[in-house]
C-alpha cells in the first residue's frame, strides 16, 4: 500500500474498502478503550479494586461490544457468527491483550505505590499503562482480523480460519 501524497489521495484511501474498514476498526477501538477506561476508572479509582481485578473486569466488559462491532460493522459480516472460527479466536486474542494490559497495569500500580503517588495520579498511571499496551497490540490485531479471522472467500463467504487461501475480501 502506497502512502498518500495529497489530501485527495488520503480521501480516496479512506473511501476505499480497506480504508473504510481501517477507519471503522479504529473507531471501534476507541469505543472499546473508552468502555475499558470508564470501567477501570470506576473499579480501581472509585471502588478501590486492585489493578489486576479492575483490568480483568474492564476488558471483559469491553470485549463483547468490540466483537460484535468488529464483526458486523468493520468487516461487514451478517448472520450468526461461527463460534470456533470467529468468536473463540477473537476472545483468545482478547485474553492475550488482557494478559499484556493486566501485566502493564500491575507494573504501573507497583511503580506508582513505590513512588508514593496520590490515588488519582496512581489511577492515571495505571490507565496510561493500559492504553500504551493496547497501542502495541492494535496493529497486530487488525492484521489478524483482516487476514485470518474475518476474511471471506468469494465462493462461499465463510471465514477463512481453516487454512485455505483465497482472494482477499
Amino acid at each position: 500500500m502506497e502512502v498518500p501524497s495529497s489530501l485527495a489521495d488520503l480521501i480516496a484511501l479512506a473511501r476505499s474498502p480497506g480504508g473504510t474498514k481501517m477507519i471503522r476498526y479504529t473507531l471501534i477501538s476507541v469505543i472499546a478503550v473508552g468502555i475499558t477506561f470508564v470501567v477501570l476508572g470506576i473499579t480501581n479509582g472509585l471502588i478501590g479494586i486492585s489493578a489486576f481485578w479492575s483490568n480483568l473486569i474492564a476488558c471483559g466488559v469491553a470485549t463483547g461490544p468490540s466483537y460484535e462491532l468488529n464483526r458486523k460493522w468493520a468487516w461487514g459480516k451478517t448472520g450468526k457468527g461461527h463460534f470456533w472460527k470467529e468468536a473463540a479466536p477473537f476472545w483468545g486474542l482478547s485474553f492475550v491483550g488482557l494478559a499484556f494490559s493486566t501485566w502493564s497495569a500491575v507494573v504501573a500500580e507497583s511503580i506508582a505505590k513505590h513512588h508514593h503517588l496520590s490515588h488519582l495520579t496512581k489511577t492515571g498511571v495505571i490507565e496510561g499503562a493500559v492504553l500504551a499496551s493496547y497501542g502495541v497490540l492494535w496493529i497486530g490485531k487488525f492484521i489478524i482480523f483482516n487476514e485470518i479471522l474475518f476474511k471471506t472467500h468469494p465462493e462461499d463467504l465463510e471465514p477463512a480460519l481453516d487454512g485455505r487461501t483465497g482472494v482477499p475480501g
